[in-house]
């Protein structure tokens, strides 16, 4: 086991996370894999004897740190740490929710934050791995019936850029992950059509790439759609609007 690298993955119990934790796996990695559902983590488990279970709730910062101790423990050397736990709850930000804000704050923004702040001193000793952090393209702009998913995505995106630099001399590389639209159970409660919608396990095979075989920041696919959401991103806010609504309209969304 010894000879085998090391990865933790939190978000690992269904969708990109639970895809990538089983690349890693089924490429000779030792996964640390974490996530609130301990039922699903077990399942994961029994898929790849690589793959082993450090259940999570990361919008509990003690809890993180407790957590990457154990790891730690077990393993000695992380080499990668991917943050990718997320939610998204489209039904509720039709209209102003402040709850659901909250929450999807708390657990896309700061739940990340809560796992930054675990390995950040691991890292900034060890001198060298790696940090990649989930976001979506989703943080580009801001988009109908999304708006505390958008702006948590946003702040990921932005606070890896600003991490970059810091890290970057203790050189640790920092990475940014935006996917498109994923197949998931989150996005499965999408009420529209989805363009050049992707598998969990196109998406893994894109971020193990990215991080394995790439030096880039930001991780991003299917490429086609996301040059489109680049594009769009630079756009004068009275054209971006004008487009989105025409599109809106077009889907009677």
């Amino acid at each position: 086991m010894k000879d085998k690298k090391v990865i933790w993955i939190t978000g690992a119990s269904s969708g990109i996370g639970k895809a990538l934790s089983l690349k890693f796996a089924n490429e000779g990695w030792i996964v640390a894999a974490s996530a609130r559902r301990e039922n699903l983590l077990k399942e994961l488990k029994e898929l790849n004897e690589n793959i082993h279970p450090f259940p999570l709730d990361v919008t509990n910062s003690n809890q993180c740190k407790a957590v990457f101790e154990n790891i730690k423990k077990k393993f000695d050397d992380i080499e990668i740490s991917v943050f990718c736990t997320g939610m998204h709850d489209p039904k509720s930000e039709k209209e102003f929710n402040l709850d659901k804000i909250k929450e999807i704050m708390e657990v896309n923004y700061f739940g990340t934050m809560n796992s930054i702040n675990s390995v950040y001193k691991y890292y900034s000793e060890k001198k060298n791995g790696q940090i990649s952090i989930v976001s979506s393209v989703a943080g580009y702009r801001g988009l109908p019936a999304a708006g505390a998913y958008c702006a948590s995505k946003s702040a990921l995106t932005s606070f890896a850029e600003s991490l970059h630099f810091e890290m970057k001399r203790k050189n640790i590389r920092i990475s940014l992950v935006s996917p498109g639209f994923i197949k998931t159970p989150m996005t499965d409660k999408n009420e529209f059509p989805m363009p050049m919608i992707k598998s969990p396990e196109f998406a893994a095979d894109q971020i193990y790439n990215g991080l394995i075989k790439s030096n880039s920041f930001e991780i991003h696919f299917p490429k086609l759609f996301t040059y489109i959401m680049k594009f769009l991103k630079i756009l004068p806010n009275n054209i971006y609007f004008k487009l989105v609504e025409k599109g809106m309209k077009k889907i009677n969304y």
